[in-house]
């Protein structure tokens, strides 16, 4: 049974979408490689792995940042936050 997270409740739609779509790209990503290979590899269980891939919104980031690894991208995950990036674009409405 799926653990409940009361932070999903209030999680704005744009964070869950792009969760979402982190969850549907990392799981292209591994289709060329068995599953259970790359649970192990990352060191997650395969119900955490298929969690993931099925844009499980209870799956913490330290399962994403081992997901990206052998992808050659944890390196990016610093940047999501740095305030000295500039935003590609706002997903708000422009204030009338």
């Amino acid at each position: 049974m799926p653990k409940c997270s009361a932070h999903n409740d209030w999680l704005p739609p744009q964070a869950v979408e792009a969760l979402r779509t982190l969850g549907a790209n990392l799981a292209r990503a591994r289709r060329c490689e068995p599953l259970r290979d790359w649970a192990k590899r990352i060191g997650v269980s395969v119900r955490t792995l298929q969690r993931l891939e099925a844009r499980d919104l209870g799956v913490v980031m330290g399962v994403y940042a081992a997901a990206l690894w052998p992808m050659g991208r944890a390196d990016a995950l610093p940047d999501l936050a740095d305030s000295d990036q500039p935003r590609l674009q706002s997903r708000r409405a422009a204030p009338p």
